[in-house]
Parts: structure tokens; C-alpha cells; sequence
């Protein structure tokens, strides 16, 4: 039998990896936006570049099981790695760049970050001016899925499941004994601190 597709596929992994390490080299940290800082617990090791491997430990770190965590992680880095590398060939490895994550941004969100990755305070409060009946503050799980469907782009199925499957997370790791999710946690989530909190609650 012939190796030449064993041999083209570890040609083709080393062409994608040496574009990757290139990009890698030439990445010099600034000041984050609010986007970025939201993703950066997860880049354990603190390079620039979240891989697969950091994305489950940190969704373990804030207290998923490991088998959603590493589902999960897989999801996500299958969407957004193609988005935020920058060569032109895919890296297999799935690598996210932070500081191209505002190119991963999905539809059908609620707008509180906007299309450069910037944290927009107007944004933030609709979700409960609009949508907080019951306490002005905080969320119930009705709410929550009021706030999901008013966001709803005609025909995002992507971004329809990825807001869900964000804030149903959100929703089960923080709420309350009333089942009630709070704004000051809804906050914490986009400036990315919650993640330190829930981290720190484990230990």
C-alpha cells in the first residue's frame, strides 16, 4: 500500500503548524477590550493563544464536568479557531487567538459587545430593563429565555444554539437558591472575572 496520504497529511499538519508559529512570534501583548479579557482565564499559560487543552481545563477549573467540558471545548474550537487564526491553511491543532476573538463573535447575541470587541454599557442594561420583570436586578429562567428569543437573528441557527448554550451555563453555575441570576453576575461574566470567582469557589 502506498504512504503518500500518510506522508500528505503530516506535510500538510507541518506546513499549517510552521504558518501558526510564524503567526505566534509576531504576537505582542496590548491592552485587552473587554472581549478579549472575557476569554483570557482561558488561556491557561497566559501566550496569546488558548488551545483545546486550556479551554477544558478551564471550563473544569469553574466547575463543568469533564465530559461537557471537553464536548464543549471541542464545539467551540471547531467555530471559532477558523475564524481568529490568521494563516491560510487550518490548523489542526484548533488553536483561538485572543487577540482576534472579536472575529469569532456569533449573532443572535445581546449586542453588549460590539463588533470589535468592545463592552457597550447601553447593551448591558437592556438586558434588564427589557427583560427583568419580576426583580429589576436579576433574572429568572423565564426571563432568560425571553431575552434568547427577542435577540434571534432570522435564520442564525448557529448563533440561536451558541446563545443559548452560553447563558444555559451561565444560568446553572450562577444562580441562586430562588433560581434567580443576578446582575452583578451577568456583569462579572463579560469583564471575564466571574471566571476567577467561580475558580477561586472550587478551590
Amino acid at each position: 500500500m502506498s504512504s503518500w496520504p500518510f506522508s500528505f497529511f503530516f506535510f500538510f499538519f507541518f506546513m499549517a503548524s510552521s504558518a501558526f508559529s510564524a503567526e505566534l512570534a509576531a504576537y505582542v501583548p496590548a491592552e485587552q477590550d473587554a472581549l478579549q479579557k472575557h476569554v483570557s482565564f482561558f488561556d491557561r499559560d497566559h501566550d496569546g493563544i488558548i488551545y483545546l487543552s486550556e479551554t477544558v481545563e478551564g471550563m473544569i477549573a469553574i466547575g463543568l464536568n469533564p465530559s461537557l467540558a471537553k464536548a464543549s471545548a471541542t464545539l467551540i474550537h471547531m467555530v471559532i479557531s477558523p475564524k481568529t487564526t490568521e494563516g491560510k491553511l487550518p490548523n489542526l491543532k484548533l488553536p483561538i487567538v485572543v487577540k482576534n476573538i472579536a472575529k469569532g463573535k456569533h449573532g443572535s447575541d445581546s449586542g453588549t459587545y460590539d463588533a470589535q470587541g468592545r463592552f457597550v454599557p447601553a447593551k448591558f442594561e437592556e438586558i434588564f430593563s427589557k427583560h427583568a420583570h419580576a426583580h429589576n436586578d436579576s433574572l429568572t429562567s423565564n426571563e432568560l429565555m425571553e431575552m434568547l428569543k427577542a435577540n434571534r437573528q432570522p435564520k442564525d441557527f448557529q448563533g440561536w444554539a451558541a446563545s443559548f448554550a452560553e447563558w444555559k451555563v451561565l444560568y446553572d453555575l450562577c444562580k441562586d437558591k430562588d433560581g434567580l441570576l443576578h446582575k452583578e453576575t451577568v456583569k462579572a461574566i463579560y469583564d471575564g472575572s466571574l471566571f476567577y470567582q467561580l475558580e477561586e469557589g472550587k478551590k
